[in-house]
């Protein structure tokens, strides 16, 4: 049986977004208390009973968490005009190698507005 299993993570990060004009309120260097919610999707085991140990998908996303959290991800190299849909792609692309039933990123950045990335 296929089943999908969803972990979010919470980090608290500054941004700016360079690109916008230098009116738009977004320019200004601000912050958010992001959610990342790391989706992944495969076979229940029958015996265990799991897709996988939440723990796993944990220790995969604990060292793009520790560049994050608490810091500007202007700085972050590929995070340089760090919208929420270019953060989506950029822990997608860090991420999939080391979680390969990886199917879907979810970054918000407030409680009502976020970015969905499904890879390709």
């Amino acid at each position: 049986m296929k089943m999908e299993l969803r972990k979010t993570f919470q980090f608290e990060a500054a941004h700016r977004l360079p690109l916008l004009p230098d009116a738009h309120k977004c320019f200004r260097l601000h912050g958010h208390s992001f959610t990342a919610e790391i989706v992944v999707v495969g076979e229940c085991d029958a015996k265990l009973g799991w897709v996988m140990d939440y723990a796993d998908i944990t220790a995969a996303f604990k060292p793009l968490w520790e560049q994050l959290d608490h810091n500007y991800l202007n700085e972050i190299p590929g995070l340089e005009n760090p919208t929420s849909e270019i953060l989506a792609v950029w822990i997608w692309e860090h991420l999939k190698p080391r979680l390969l039933l990886l199917t879907e990123v979810v970054v918000a950045e407030t409680c009502t507005a976020r970015a969905v990335y499904r890879g390709g």
